[in-house]
Formats: C-alpha cells, sequence, structure tokens
C-alpha cells in the first residue's frame, strides 16, 4: 500500500463526532503524522465525565485518544508528544502515575506539562492534545 502523501491533510472524525458540532477535527492526519485537537473529558456525546474527578476525567480523555488515533490508523502506542493542560498543577502525581500504566517503560512520548487558568468548559479538569505516528492506513 502506497504511504498517504505527506502534503494532503485528512481529517479524522468518529462515529459520533464529538466535536463536529463546534467546527472543529478530532484530528488531522498528515502523511504518517496525526495531530489531534485537544482531547478533553467528554463522552461520545459531548458530555462532560468525571466531574470534580481529576483521574476519572483523565481516563476519558485517554480513551478518546485512543478512539481518535485508532480512527486515524494510529494508536496510544504510536504517540510521540503529549500536551497536557490542567487546571492544578498539584494533579501531576496522579497525572503521572496514569501516564505510567500507558507508558511503564522506554520510549516514553514527549510531554508538557501545563497549568491554565480554565478550559473551555469549568467543569474540565484535563485536557491533552497529541502528535502520534501512523501506518499506512487510512484516516475515517
Amino acid at each position: 500500500m502506497t504511504p498517504p502523501s505527506p502534503t494532503v491533510r485528512t481529517r479524522v472524525t468518529a462515529d459520533p463526532d464529538w466535536y463536529e458540532s463546534a467546527g472543529i477535527s478530532l484530528a488531522v492526519r498528515v502523511g504518517e503524522l496525526v495531530f489531534t485537537s485537544g482531547q478533553a473529558p467528554v463522552d461520545a456525546h459531548g458530555a462532560t465525565v468525571g466531574v470534580g474527578d481529576f483521574t476519572a476525567q483523565a481516563r476519558q480523555v485517554f480513551a478518546n485518544l485512543a478512539t481518535v488515533l485508532a480512527n486515524a490508523g494510529s494508536g496510544l502506542d504510536q504517540l510521540v508528544k503529549l500536551t497536557v493542560f490542567v487546571t492544578d498543577i498539584a494533579h501531576q502525581d496522579a497525572f503521572g502515575a496514569l501516564r505510567a500504566q500507558h507508558y511503564p517503560t522506554a520510549p516514553f512520548p514527549a510531554e508538557s506539562f501545563v497549568q491554565v487558568a480554565a478550559l473551555a468548559d469549568p467543569r474540565w479538569l484535563i485536557e491533552i492534545e497529541a502528535v502520534a505516528l501512523a501506518g499506512a492506513s487510512p484516516a475515517r
């Protein structure tokens, strides 16, 4: 199979697409790279999950990343860069423990862990955007 063109952008979706109504792509694939939008702690219908529970929200964000990446022909094991936005830096240890469940050995993804004043929904405690490698399979 011929690899995707490095100059063609392909929108990655899900069914249902929880960002469609906002006019945002869940991710965009360019060649063999996938660039995700910030994945929030929302279910497939856009409802916030785990209000007030950082760990539940972080697990939902990873589940959303897994879905988006799978639909792009990738997976969590192909992540190369995470940018993690949190509303309280005190969650860094809890996030580190969860990340270690996904990446127990090197090579670990590169990561930035940033505290922000607020996310798009005041109930959200975490949002993650990512860059991942993808195989030759087409994005959905």
